[in-house]
């Protein structure tokens, strides 16, 4: 889910509310954790954990690829939900502002879309997690004015999350880094063209640091942060359309109950975008929040 050319108004209202939050808030818990890592929500791209999460308010701002190009911001949110403990299911949904060049304004929201994913792999000793999934745009469900597309589009996608832990001891500094991922086939029914998606995330996470490597005498709040980059790549499959995708750099800070991210968005070529863009997000662990109720698995 995803904000890409600056919104300001929408920023205005998000980043105060989420600053006075961080200030006050509590180390992160259980949320995609394997051994000592913890894999943190990513922005663009999903990270391999199945676990009981809300993500509301993501907001993206960026002009788009057409030329002229528009001026389009989305409003979205996803509810994840464990079915058993390494079962899943989340529902997405996204509003779209999308402003023209002559100066007309359309709204309407995007294709709602359904995602099944299972944890297959948890191996602690190295670090990685992996997983594999069934992503469904359900296709007639949005609004056409906004781009919604008419054909549902199935992907299936494999996950996978890996620590950095197995780095020799004179590399202690390095052993922060992490590289989370998802690789996907995207088929819509009907005739139109097949594309692989793709997405990853390098991560340095401070917490592991001073927790599990060395402590440097960092305060907390910047123990508390993640630094890291995403790229997300589309890639026509059986004709000669460009790759689109952005590369996304910024940072996440994760709390007790919730962790705000804020992330650049570069387009990588004019099809992909004119200009930078942002994308802001808010992401609650209902699994820390409510362990006994809508926070653990249902089965």
């Amino acid at each position: 889910m995803h904000l890409r050319l600056a919104a300001p108004s929408a920023l205005a209202i998000v980043l105060p509310t989420a600053l006075a939050f961080l200030a006050t808030a509590a180390p992160a818990a259980a949320h995609g954790i394997v051994g000592d890592r913890f894999f943190p929500a990513t922005l663009i791209t999903d990270d391999p954990a199945v676990a009981d999460e809300l993500t509301v308010p993501q907001v993206d701002a960026f002009r788009t690829g057409d030329e002229p190009p528009n001026t389009e911001v989305d409003i979205s949110g996803e509810w994840d939900k464990r079915l058993t403990t390494n079962f899943g299911v989340s529902f997405d949904g996204t509003w779209t502002e999308l402003k023209t060049p002559g100066g007309g304004t359309v709204t309407g929201f995007q294709n709602f879309g359904t995602t099944f994913k299972y944890q297959v792999l948890t191996d602690a000793p190295h670090e990685l997690m992996i997983a594999v999934g069934l992503d469904t745009e359900w296709g007639g469900t949005g609004s056409a004015k906004v781009g919604a597309d008419a054909a549902t589009t199935l992907t299936p996608n494999f996950y996978f999350g890996k620590g950095a832990n197995d780095l020799p001891d004179s590399l202690w500094w390095a052993k922060p880094f992490a590289l989370t991922g998802v690789i996907g086939y995207a088929v819509p029914l009907a005739h139109e063209p097949r594309a692989l998606q793709s997405g990853f995330a390098l991560e340095y996470s401070f917490r592991y640091l001073s927790s599990h490597v060395r402590d440097i005498g960092l305060p907390t709040v910047i123990n508390q942060l993640t630094p890291l980059v995403e790229v997300q790549l589309t890639t026509p499959i059986a004709n000669r359309m460009p790759s689109t995708g952005t590369i996304n750099p910024g940072i996440i800070w994760s709390g007790n109950r919730v962790q705000f991210g804020l992330e650049a968005m570069a387009p990588i070529n004019r099809a992909s975008g004119h200009a930078i863009g942002a994308v802001f997000q808010v992401h609650w662990f209902l699994d820390d929040m409510f362990p006994h109720s809508i926070g653990r698995p249902i089965w």
